[in-house]
């Protein structure tokens, strides 16, 4: 019986007139909108200008701005006048977001009287009998008819009028005072939740592995409760401060394309200390849509393989003889955002795809990694995963407490032998990192390190095709 009377409620007749609305209400919808521009964040936010010719009476009114984002902040809401008259006045405004259906239409309507019109199962006669809506709850309302009370009535209830205070679509009622009749070109600004954007980019890495051609795509989500048409974009990559929202988990979808030469399809420039991209061409974003736009593309960039093995600084405290005998060593690739190496363009955060032909020319997915906001001329690096050729394993082969102990500054020597394997058909380079703790001095090894940083000891080592490399050092660390 529920079910009936929830399709029932769906298909009341209703009289779109809102009773308690001023005759002075001026409606604009996007029949009067003559530009709309968005400017869209990585964050689930998005500022939206919105540019429309209304004609306003002179005096105080009402006006009706339709289709705004169902998500607008309207505490930011922003209303200016762009001809050359008399400046409207805004005396007040209110943001109407509950929206007309059957549930909050009936929700509006307790307390207040119905119609209740029901149809004869074998004659087809409808009879109609006034009806007061004492309560909704749980999709279910509660009548009284004449001196009876009933739930789950079958039929269809008949309202007289709308509420005022529900709307058919999202809509900003702004109070003006307008000092002379006639035409105005308003722009309406604010900022919105709902439109969001992200970077996706596919990388086709060359057979020898030293050249990838890149494409990058912006990947645009619309959940603002309305669209958007033919709109001016423009996208904004940094990490703009501002209180946070909620976190929104948008979809993954991916689009690729190869292209000769670096190219931005998207125009950057420097904004603050932000990055602006602006499409050249206007786009339409309806509600609820996910759309891919062509950001860069790139052929030929150098990239560089590497092969790394990384320790633990937990080694250097104590006794541990053998610590692992296949010890992952990660795959990864590194280039130069620079325009001598073929590319020279700023790359928004995002997740970077790489993908290589095999020996029947398919391309085969390698790895994903993502990267940060990366100006020109800076570094990315990606770990792309493991190494299935090229094995290690790590042994401590000395230990020895010199000096501290019972709340005195520890002096440990120790040593390790670091084997490194290589089953594939070429040689290969890999570079060991050793985090060490305190203050540390290596005090013999088999190959030269760089100390690159305070607690990094690095080693590069040349392991040959089929073959192996063992590594040997030993270090005093005090801590």
């Amino acid at each position: 019986m529920k079910r009936e009377v929830v399709a029932a409620l769906a298909a009341a007749q209703l009289f779109l007139v809102p009773a308690a609305l001023s005759a002075a209400e001026i409606v604009t919808t996007l029949e009067d909108q003559t530009e709309i521009a968005l400017t869209i964040y990585n964050d689930d936010l998005a500022l939206v200008k919105d540019r429309r010719q209304v004609r306003l009476p002179g005096g105080e009114s009402r006006l009706a701005v339709r289709e705004v984002s169902a998500r607008m902040r309207p505490e930011t809401a922003l209303l200016r006048h762009l001809d050359t008259g008399g400046a409207p006045r805004v005396l007040e405004q209110n943001f109407d977001f509950d929206l007309l259906s059957p549930h909050s239409l009936l929700q509006k309507y307790v307390g207040r009287t119905v119609e209740l019109v029901r149809t004869h199962p074998q004659s087809g006669e409808e009879s109609r009998e006034e009806a007061l809506l004492l309560a909704y709850n749980d999709g279910v309302p509660v009548l009284r008819l004449g001196e009876r009370i009933e739930t789950g009535v079958p039929g269809r209830l008949v309202f007289p009028e709308v509420p005022a205070d529900l709307r058919e679509r999202p809509t900003l009622v702004i109070s003006l005072g307008n000092p002379t009749a006639g035409g105005r070109d308003l722009e309406l600004s604010y900022l919105t939740g709902g439109l969001s954007w992200r970077a996706d980019y596919v990388a086709e890495l060359s057979a020898k592995d030293d050249r990838l051609d890149l494409s990058g795509w912006v990947t645009l989500i619309n959940e603002s409760g309305t669209s958007y048409r033919d709109a001016r974009l423009q996208l904004v990559a940094g990490d703009v401060h501002r209180v946070r929202d909620e976190p929104r988990f948008t979809p993954e979808l991916m689009a690729r394309a190869a292209l000769a030469a670096p190219v931005a399809d998207m125009a950057a420039e420097s904004l603050f200390d932000y990055h602006l991209y602006s499409l050249a061409r206007p786009t339409t974003l309806a509600d609820r849509q996910t759309k891919q736009v062509a950001l860069l593309g790139a052929a030929g960039v150098k990239v560089r393989k590497e092969y790394r093995l990384r320790g633990a600084d937990y080694y250097y405290a104590g006794r541990h003889g053998e610590i692992g005998a296949r010890l992952p060593v990660g795959v990864f690739l590194e280039f130069d955002n620079r325009e001598q190496d073929g590319l020279g363009l700023p790359l928004p955060k995002g997740i970077l795809r790489v993908y290589k032909k095999d020996s029947g020319g398919n391309a085969q997915f390698i790895g994903e990694d993502r990267i940060e906001h990366t100006p020109k001329n800076e570094r990315v690096a990606l770990r792309l995963g493991q190494a299935f050729d090229v094995t290690a394993s790590r042994t401590q082969t000395d230990f020895r407490r010199i000096a501290g102990g019972e709340g005195e500054p520890a002096v440990i020597e120790t040593a390790y032998a670091v084997r490194l394997k290589n089953g594939g058909r070429e040689a290969v380079r890999v570079r060991v990192e050793e985090p060490v703790p305190g203050d540390w001095r290596i005090l013999q090894e088999s190959l030269p390190h760089r100390k690159e940083a305070a607690n990094l000891a690095v080693w590069e080592v040349e392991v040959p095709a089929q073959g192996e490399t063992l590594l040997e050092y030993r270090a005093l660390v005090r801590f």
